[in-house]
C-alpha cells in the first residue's frame, strides 16, 4: 500500500486570510513529503472558495519549487474547461520543471455550477466526452506533430511544446465512478482514482467489480494502478473527535448545496445546507460519518486500510482539508505519518 494526499485551499467563510490558507497548504504538502506520501494532488475548480484551484499546474508549481521528492498531480485537470494544445503543454512543462514529477489526472468534471460557467450549455453529465476526445490528443501531442479533426476541437498540425521529461510519457490516471469511464480507463492504459464520497465500504467494493469487469473486457491482461480517496482525520480524544465530525458535516452541508446545483453561492461562498434538510442522506449522520470516512485513532485507519488492501486498492489518497482548522489538519496528518503508514512498510 502506498500513500497519496489530496488537499486544497480552503475557505470556508471570509474569516479565514488567504496568505494563511495559502501557507498552510504548503506546510501540510511538506509535511506529506517528509512522511512518506508518494503523490500529492492539486484539483481544478473555478469561482468557489472552498477549492480553490483555478489551475492545478499553477499550484504544482508553486509546490515543485518547496518540494524535492514528492510526485505531483492533476486531480483533476476538467478536459471541457482545456483546449489540448495549452493542456499538453502545461502539463509538459510542470513535468519538465519538477524533474519528472508529473502524475497527469484528467476528468469529467464536478459540479454543474462551474460547467454553465466554464462551459455554458454543457451538461456535467456529458463532461466524459470531452475526456474521451482530449487524452488521445493530448497523447500524441506529447510525441510529435498532430492533427485533430474531432467533436470537440479541430486544429491543423501542432505539437506539444515543451515535451514532457518523461519517456514515454508521465502516467496517466482517470477519475472514475461510471462503468463507463472504467472501460474507458482500462482500454487507454490508465491508472484509476475513485471517491466513494461518504458512501459504505459497499460503495469501494461497486468500483472495484467495475473495474475488474473492465479488465476483463480488455482481454484479462491489464494492470492498471486503483488508488481509492476518503475524506481523512485522526484524533485520540473524544474533543478532537466532536471537532472533526462538525467540521465534515458543515463542508458536506456546502457541497450538497454544489451537487444538487441549488445555486445558494455569494462570493464564492455556498450556503450550507442543515442536516436535517439533507433528505435522503443518512450517510451524514455522525455515526456513519466515522463509520464510512477514515475518522478515528490510527489504530482504526490501519484496520480500516487493511480492509481497501484486501479488495484491491493498491494506494490509498488522504483527503485532506474538509473544514478542519489548520492545527487539527496538521496533527491528523502528522499522526496518520508517523503511526499508520509504517505499518504498511
Amino acid at each position: 500500500m502506498k500513500f497519496q494526499l489530496a488537499v486544497n485551499l480552503e475557505r470556508l467563510d471570509n474569516s479565514r486570510d488567504m496568505e494563511d490558507v495559502a501557507r498552510h497548504t504548503l506546510e501540510m504538502v511538506q509535511i506529506a513529503e517528509r512522511g512518506g506520501f508518494t503523490i500529492v494532488w492539486a484539483a481544478e475548480h473555478h469561482a468557489l472558495e472552498m477549492t480553490i484551484a483555478p489551475n492545478p499546474f499553477q499550484i504544482l508549481t508553486w509546490w515543485a519549487g518547496e518540494t524535492s521528492t514528492i510526485r505531483l498531480g492533476t486531480a483533476i485537470a476538467t478536459a471541457a474547461y482545456w483546449h489540448p494544445i495549452r493542456l499538453a503543454g502545461e502539463a509538459a512543462f510542470l513535468d519538465l520543471i519538477s524533474g519528472g514529477r508529473l502524475e497527469f489526472g484528467i476528468g469529467s468534471g464536478a459540479y454543474q455550477r462551474e460547467f454553465d460557467r466554464m462551459k455554458p450549455g454543457l451538461k456535467q453529465s456529458d463532461g466524459y466526452r470531452y475526456m474521451q476526445e482530449m487524452l488521445p490528443a493530448v497523447l500524441a501531442l506529447w510525441q510529435g506533430d498532430y492533427a485533430h479533426d474531432g467533436v470537440f476541437w479541430q486544429f491543423p498540425t501542432s505539437t506539444s511544446v515543451p515535451k514532457p521529461l518523461q519517456s514515454p510519457h508521465p502516467r496517466i490516471w482517470v477519475a472514475a465512478r461510471s462503468p463507463i469511464t472504467y472501460d474507458y480507463a482500462v482500454a487507454n492504459n490508465a491508472n484509476i482514482m475513485c471517491w466513494p464520497f461518504t458512501r459504505p465500504h459497499s460503495e469501494a467494493e461497486l468500483y472495484k467489480r467495475q473495474l475488474d469487469e473492465a479488465i476483463a473486457k480488455q482481454g484479462g491482461t491489464a494492470n492498471p494502478i486503483f488508488a481509492l480517496m476518503r475524506h481523512t482525520a485522526l484524533y485520540d480524544n473524544p474533543k478532537d473527535r466532536e471537532h472533526a465530525i462538525a467540521a465534515i458535516t458543515r463542508v458536506l452541508g456546502q457541497f450538497e448545496n454544489l451537487y444538487r446545483n441549488l445555486d445558494d453561492v455569494k462570493d464564492g461562498f455556498p450556503k450550507e445546507i442543515p442536516l436535517q434538510e439533507l433528505q435522503g442522506r443518512e450517510q451524514y449522520e455522525p455515526a456513519m460519518l466515522e463509520e464510512n470516512l477514515m475518522f478515528g485513532s490510527p489504530d482504526v485507519a490501519i484496520k480500516n486500510i487493511k480492509q481497501y488492501e484486501k479488495l484491491g486498492v493498491d494506494e490509498y489518497i488522504y483527503y485532506a482539508s474538509m473544514g478542519l482548522d489548520q492545527q487539527a489538519q496538521k496533527r491528523s496528518l502528522q499522526m496518520f505519518c508517523d503511526e499508520v503508514i509504517p505499518a504498511f512498510q
